[in-house]
C-alpha cells in the first residue's frame, strides 16, 4: 500500500504556507507573547478562512468534518511557520469534547473561527493555553466538562505559549474517559504535526546557515562533523514523519492500536524536532539564542511542545505497554 498525500492535501499544505510565509509570523509571535494580540487574531481570522479551525467540526455545525490526515497537514505548517495560539485547543479538542458532552460554546463559532476555545484537561494539560484570549475556556473535570475562568498565569519556557490556571464553573455535560482519550489523541497527533514542522523548519534554517557562514576558509557545512549532525536530523525526521502519518489513518479509522501508533508518533516527532533543535543551536553557535535572532522563537517552542500532551516518557510508556498487552 502506497501512503502519499492527495492533489487536495498537497493543494491545502501549499495555501497555508502561502499565507502564512506572508504574514511575518516571527513578528506576530513576539507581539502575541508581549500581550499584544491584535494581529494574532488577525492571523487566526485568515487561517479559519482558508478552513483550518472547521477542520474537526462536523458536517452539521458548518465544519468540514476532515480526516486526521487532513489535520497534520495544517498543524505541521502551523509548526513549520510558528503560528501562535491555541490551535490545538480550539479546532481539534474543544470539537472532540463538546460533540461528545453534547453542550457548550457554539460549534458553529468555533468552526468558522469566530470563536476562540481553549481547555485544560488534568493531569496531562493542567493548564489553559491563552485563556486571556479565547472566548470560551473548558476544563475537563473528571468526566464532566465545565466551563472555567483564567486564573492565575504560569510561565512557559516558549513566552509565546501564555498558560492560565482554569477556574471551574458551571457544567457543561458529562464526557465518557474513553471520548476524553479519544480528544486527546487527536490532540496529541496535532502536536506531534507541529513538532514536525518546527523541526524541518529549524534544520532548514541550520543548512542554510550551514552553506553561507565561513570559517578557516570554508563554509562550516563542509565540516563533516556539521554534515553528520545535520544528516542525523535528516534521519531522525524522516523515520518520524510516517509514523505521524501512520497514526493519523489509525486514529482516522479508529482502529484498536490508535492510541499506541499516537503515542509512538509523538515520542519519534518530540525527540526528532528536540535534536534538530539542539543540532541548530550548535550549528549557529551563541546566534542561536539571543531573543533577536528567529531560529531562538522555533527553539524554545520545540522545548515546549516535548513535553505538551504527555512527555516523550509518558507516551514511552504506553506504546510499551501496548506491545506487552499484545504479546502476552
Amino acid at each position: 500500500m502506497r501512503f502519499a498525500l492527495s492533489n487536495e492535501q498537497r493543494g491545502f499544505a501549499q495555501a497555508l504556507d502561502d499565507l502564512l510565509g506572508d504574514a511575518q509570523v516571527p513578528a506576530v509571535s513576539r507581539s502575541w507573547a508581549d500581550g499584544d494580540a491584535a494581529t494574532g487574531l488577525e492571523l487566526w481570522k485568515r487561517l479559519a478562512d482558508l478552513g483550518v479551525t472547521a477542520l474537526c467540526v462536523p458536517e452539521s455545525h458548518g465544519g468540514l468534518a476532515a480526516e486526521p490526515a487532513d489535520m497534520v497537514v495544517a498543524f505541521e505548517a502551523l509548526g513549520r511557520h510558528l503560528a501562535p495560539g491555541p490551535y490545538i485547543e480550539s479546532a481539534v479538542l474543544a470539537p472532540a469534547l463538546l460533540t461528545a458532552a453534547g453542550g457548550g460554546p457554539s460549534l458553529d463559532e468555533v468552526a468558522s473561527g469566530s470563536a476562540i476555545v481553549t481547555a485544560a484537561a488534568p493531569p496531562m494539560t493542567p493548564f489553559a493555553l491563552d485563556a486571556d484570549v479565547a472566548d470560551h475556556v473548558l476544563l475537563v473535570d473528571g468526566t464532566t466538562l465545565r466551563a472555567a475562568q483564567a486564573g492565575e498565569p504560569r510561565t512557559s519556557v516558549d513566552r509565546s505559549r501564555r498558560l492560565f490556571e482554569a477556574r471551574p464553573g458551571e457544567p457543561l455535560g458529562s464526557v465518557d474517559p474513553v471520548q476524553v482519550g479519544r480528544a486527546f489523541d487527536a490532540a496529541t497527533l496535532a502536536c506531534s504535526a507541529q513538532l514536525l514542522g518546527a523541526g524541518e523548519h529549524v534544520l532548514a534554517t541550520s543548512v542554510e546557515y550551514a552553506r553561507s557562514r565561513w570559517q578557516f576558509g570554508r563554509a562550516i557545512g563542509e565540516y563533516q562533523a556539521v554534515k553528520h549532525a545535520l544528516a542525523d536530523v535528516r534521519v531522525a525526521l524522516d523515520f518520524a514523519r510516517p509514523l505521524v502519518y501512520g497514526a493519523a489513518v489509525a486514529l482516522g479509522d479508529d482502529g484498536a492500536d490508535a492510541s499506541r501508533d499516537v503515542s509512538a508518533a509523538k515520542a519519534a516527532a518530540s525527540a526528532a524536532a528536540y535534536r534538530a533543535s539542539r543540532t541548530a543551536l550548535q550549528t549557529h553557535g551563541a546566534i542561536g539564542y539571543t531573543e533577536e535572532y528567529d531560529l531562538g522563537l522555533w527553539i524554545t517552542k520545540i522545548r515546549a511542545l516535548t513535553t505538551a500532551w504527555g512527555t516523550v516518557g509518558f507516551h514511552r510508556a504506553r506504546v510499551l505497554d501496548a506491545v506487552t498487552a499484545a504479546s502476552a
